[in-house]
Parts: structure tokens; sequence; C-alpha cells
């Protein structure tokens, strides 16, 4: 199977617990589940909060959750070798929702959560692709998430060339 299809099967065995009122996720995961989720750069609670949230909102979709995986996935490969990184994001270290970048609200906030994200340093608090990341994108062009991340890859530490970008989308 590959790595995608154990993602998509994973998910479905989640949702379905989910939807049944278990929404224990530490207790969800074998210990080969647990060590594929590893071995894509995916911590269980970020796994959890894509089932949770389309179990409960719809959205993000599953096959949203799979392409910001690849995204995750990918870096995590390419640019970590496969190494986690040992730092973690958390609530205080990120812009606050209000705060601004170019007269763009949340921006600065997205970025951080977004870089997070590509890092594997996201806390198990925080969660990329959340309602205010999806509004965020809607509201500036429609932005997919998994588009979002892979611009971001590419602008470095560069805001201005993911600021350039979120615009041009708009346009």
């Amino acid at each position: 199977m590959t790595w995608n299809d154990q993602f998509l099967a994973l998910f479905d065995r989640c949702l379905a617990k989910y939807q049944e009122g278990d929404t224990d996720f530490e207790k969800y995961y074998s210990c080969e589940e647990a060590r594929f989720l590893a071995s894509i750069g995916c911590k269980p609670r970020e796994f959890f909060d894509f089932v949770e949230d389309f179990g409960s909102e719809g959205e993000p979709t599953i096959s949203t959750a799979l392409l910001v995986a690849a995204v995750r996935r990918d870096y995590f490969h390419t640019v970590q070798k496969g190494i986690p990184s040992d730092k973690e994001l958390t609530r205080d270290d990120i812009p606050t929702f209000g705060e601004e970048l170019e007269g763009m609200a949340y921006l600065p906030r997205i970025l951080a959560k977004g870089r997070a994200k590509l890092h594997g340093e996201l806390d198990p608090d925080l969660m990329f692709g959340c309602g205010g990341d999806r509004n965020f994108l809607k509201k500036h062009g429609d932005i997919h998430p998994a588009d979002f991340l892979r611009h971001l890859w590419a602008s470095g530490n560069e805001d201005n060339k993911i600021v350039h970008w979120i615009k041009e989308q708009q346009d």
C-alpha cells in the first residue's frame, strides 16, 4: 500500500471512530499507525485535528488533509532528511489574530503557523488549516491550504514573496 492509501485508510478508520463519539484520539492509533504517521512527519494530534474538523464541520476535506500532509511529508523528507525538529511553536509564540502585514489581518499568524507546519513544529494545541486559516485563505483568493504551504516553502523566510503571491491570487 502506498503512503497516500495508508493515509486515506487511516483517516476513514479514525473518522468512523470520531463519528461513533470516540474523541480520545490518543487511543486511535496502533503502534504501526503511529510509526506510519511519524514516517510522513505527522503528529497524532495533527492528524486528529483534520479528522475532527471534517467530522464536525465538513472541512477541510479528506483530499485537503491528504494534500497538506503531502507537502509536510515532502518537506520532512527533502529538507529535514526524515529528522523531526526538536522545536515547538506554542500559542504564545505566534502573532495574534489581529496583527497585520501589508494591510492583511491574520497574515503574520498564518505565516508563523504555516512555517511551523512545514517544519513539524506546531504545538498540539495549534492547527494549520483551522477555521481561521481557512477563512483567511478563502478571503484572499480562495487559496488551497496545500498551495499556500508550497508557496510558503518556496518563499523561504522572505515574507514579501508570499505577500506578493497572495496579492496576485486576489486579482
